[in-house]
C-alpha cells in the first residue's frame, strides 16, 4: 500500500504543469484541488478520494487517467474573452 505522501507525489508528478493541493479529511479521504499556479484559475475539485482503495502504482495510474480526462473534458467548450465577437458600434 502506497503511503498518502507516495500518493501525493504521483498525483502531482501526472497532472503536472497544473498544481495539486490536498486536503486530508477526518474519514481518512483526500480533497484534491487542481488549479494553475499562474493564474489561480481553479480547474478541477475532487472529494472524497479513498487512499486505502490505492494500493499500487497502477491504481493511481488510472485514477490519474480519469483526473486528467476530467480536466480535459472541462475544458471543452470553454469560452474566454477572446471567444467573444468584438462590438463595435457602427
Amino acid at each position: 500500500m502506497l503511503t498518502v505522501s507516495q500518493l501525493r507525489n504521483c498525483i502531482e508528478e501526472g497532472l503536472l504543469p497544473l498544481t495539486c493541493e490536498f486536503t486530508l479529511c477526518r474519514d481518512a479521504s483526500l480533497t484534491l484541488k487542481v488549479y494553475d499556479a499562474e493564474t489561480g484559475r481553479v480547474d478541477l475539485v475532487v472529494t472524497g478520494i479513498t487512499t486505502n482503495r490505492l494500493h499500487t502504482p497502477e491504481e493511481v495510474t488510472r485514477m490519474v487517467e480519469e483526473l486528467r480526462y476530467e480536466l480535459q473534458s472541462n475544458t471543452v467548450g470553454k469560452l474566454t474573452l477572446d471567444d467573444w465577437p468584438s462590438i463595435t458600434p457602427r
